[in-house]
């Protein structure tokens, strides 16, 4: 049985070296949240995206629902790529298209109060480019107002065997290519339909049910259970 798909993520790197992997040379610096190897949803968190031609770091809190939706609907933490073209999500895909970069990220298994944690992550140890969809600016009632979430699809292939759906991430190339404002939302869906990287480019293990509370945090989260072959 799962628990919840891609409920924290890893970002224990800093934010130049994620950038760096990236492609670029250089960033608009102006988050200040430090690496965490176990990111919860609620937080804020670096994601990339374009502000002026140039490529910009900012806090973002892990999270939206729209200002209107208050009354209506629960704050989202991740999206479906099957639904992004909907009203909800229309505007945040013309104008909220954002990264976010990690190292890796988690998935559960097992029934309530026995929750094992795994750690996915790419075979190479790269970094991973997460797309989001994001509104950014101040908020009047609520963080979630100004806030982003993952997109999600179907994880196909050999990565059932811990969830059913993944975050879509794409190589850096591509995920440049999402940032681009003058990319049209339709071409923007097809880039992360078609170019998300597939289960063969991760590889998983199970990692210490410490990671089950949000705040616990430090590397040794991120070894192997020393069963795992």
């Amino acid at each position: 049985m799962i628990v919840r798909m891609c409920g924290r993520f890893d970002q224990n790197d800093i934010a130049r070296r994620y950038v760096a992997a990236f492609g670029w040379a250089d960033a608009a610096y102006r988050g200040q949240a430090r690496p965490t190897c176990n990111a919860a949803p609620g937080t804020y968190r670096p994601l990339l995206h374009m502000e002026d031609g140039q490529l910009a770091v900012d806090d973002l809190y892990w999270g939206y629902r729209a200002s209107w939706a208050a009354e209506k609907l629960p704050v989202c933490y991740n999206a479906r790529l099957e639904k992004v073209a909907n009203k909800y999500w229309g505007r945040l895909m013309k104008t909220g298209r954002a990264v976010v970069p990690a190292n890796g990220w988690y998935e559960w298994t097992g029934e309530k109060g026995k929750r094992q944690p795994w750690h996915v992550h790419r075979k190479d140890r790269e970094p991973i480019f997460m797309l989001a969809l994001a509104n950014f600016g101040p908020f009047k009632e609520h963080k979630a107002e100004s806030g982003f979430v993952l997109l999600t699809a179907d994880a196909s292939g050999g990565m059932v065997d811990i969830h059913d759906r993944r975050p879509v991430c794409l190589n850096a190339a591509d995920a440049a290519l999402w940032l681009d404002p003058g990319l049209p939302m339709e071409q923007a869906e097809m880039l992360a339909r078609s170019m998300a990287l597939g289960p063969e480019e991760f590889e998983w293990y199970r990692v210490s049910p410490e990671l089950n509370n949000a705040g616990n945090d430090g590397e040794h989260l991120l070894l192997p259970l020393p069963d795992e072959t």
